[in-house]
């Protein structure tokens, strides 16, 4: 039976090893759907988007990488790119596909009933590899925007079928250290169907690619009332899941801060986590931020996230496993419940800050970076040009 300076002292050594990716994309210009809102001092190149990101790693310890999307981040030198990111102390890290902005994708990309469509598809994917060779990256993120509005308008087994053979051009190209991650949406753009609607779907094809082939759970992307921490247990269960992209939702797949709507939620989903081993390092699972700031500041909106995603970390370390399994085994409901309960109503904040501080590292930083007159520096140099936002 573990004792509670047990439990804390471990908490306090996993908390030091956990890392979370930040979106490049997070950092431009976002809005709604019918208006995108600028704030001074954003981004105006991946350059500057990596410099910002690298700001979130400095207060928080927690945040060493940063995702790419591709064409959003094409830069003439990607070196250039890799080795200012290690000077801001950052490392660039998985590579973000685009199939949703093409005129030619309309009805589909990767599962396109024309073979051209389909070949162009499968080539920016490679130009995505080409990419990850370039600054090191060994994950290719995969979103499948494909899908139908109206029944009969494709054929829906047809469109499963050339989506795995594209998926498999894609695969047989991958080096022996890359991986593909497999995202799922279960509505949006289509509303008839979705080609990769649900995390059973994305495993399906990631089974018949092969073993680097992984499924990328977003927290946005169910339906009202779905248990995502079963998704997630089930997903370790059989080894397959590579990525969690972290936001929070009201309605729809709003990319809204983590933990923003059902921080009760989040606190599972890492219970989960935990309960599977999966918060190591070495777990092949990518824990990574996909969110859009659209009237909050940006880079204290990432700061924020990461916060949570720690928080909710820090009350699941703190469940006392014995105590839980103990009544469970005995059909104890109430009390297997209350453990669960007593964890996550504990105030972690004073504990992280501790963790923080014996780290060199501030004990709130969120008022750190605010206090750091960075955004005044960037808001005063970052005249003229133009701005990074959803779409560039």
């Amino acid at each position: 039976m573990s004792t509670p300076d047990e439990r804390r002292t471990a908490a306090l050594q996993a908390l030091a090893q956990q890392t979370i990716e930040l979106p490049s994309w997070a950092f431009g210009n976002a809005g709604t759907r019918f208006k995108v809102f600028t704030t001074q001092g954003v981004p105006r190149d991946p350059f500057e988007k990596v410099s910002d990101a690298a700001q979130v790693h400095r207060v928080t310890g927690a945040a060493p990488r940063v995702s790419l999307h591709v064409p959003w981040d094409l830069v003439d030198d990607f070196g250039k790119l890799a080795a200012h990111a290690a000077d801001e102390g950052v490392t660039l890290g998985t590579i973000n596909s685009n199939l949703f902005q093409e005129d030619e994708y309309k009805l589909g990309s990767l599962t396109n009933a024309d073979p051209a469509v389909r070949r162009r598809a499968v080539g920016h994917h490679l130009r995505c590899l080409d990419v990850m060779r370039e600054v090191g990256s060994t994950d290719l993120k995969i979103w499948l925007p494909d899908g139908t509005n109206y029944p009969g308008q494709d054929d829906l087994r047809g469109r499963q079928d050339r989506l795995a053979e594209s998926l498999q051009e894609i695969y047989a190209a991958l080096d022996p250290d890359m991986r593909i991650v497999l995202e799922y949406k279960f509505f949006e753009p289509y509303f008839y169907a979705m080609d990769i609607p649900d995390w059973g779907t994305s495993l399906v094809h990631c089974l018949a690619l092969g073993e680097r082939a992984m499924v990328v759970l977003d927290t946005g992307h169910h339906a009202p009332g779905t248990n995502i921490e079963f998704i997630v247990a089930q997903l370790l269960r059989v080894g397959r899941l590579g990525a969690f992209d972290f936001n929070s939702r009201f309605y729809a797949d709003d990319d809204l801060m983590v933990g923003a709507a059902d921080p009760f939620q989040l606190f599972r989903i890492m219970h989960e986590i935990v309960r599977g081993d999966a918060l190591r390092p070495d777990s092949g699972v990518n824990f990574m931020l996909d969110q859009c700031h659209n009237v909050e500041e940006k880079i204290p909106g990432q700061i924020r996230s990461v916060m949570n995603v720690q928080e909710a970390t820090a009350k699941a370390l703190l469940v006392d496993r014995d105590a839980l399994a103990e009544a469970q085994l005995a059909g104890d409901v109430l009390a297997a419940n209350g453990v669960l309960m007593d964890a996550y109503s504990t105030d972690v904040r004073p504990l992280l800050a501790e963790s923080r501080e014996s780290r060199g590292l501030p004990a709130d930083p969120y008022r750190a970076f605010m206090a750091s007159g960075y955004l005044e520096q960037v808001r005063a140099e970052r005249v003229g040009g133009t701005q990074a936002g959803w779409g560039a």
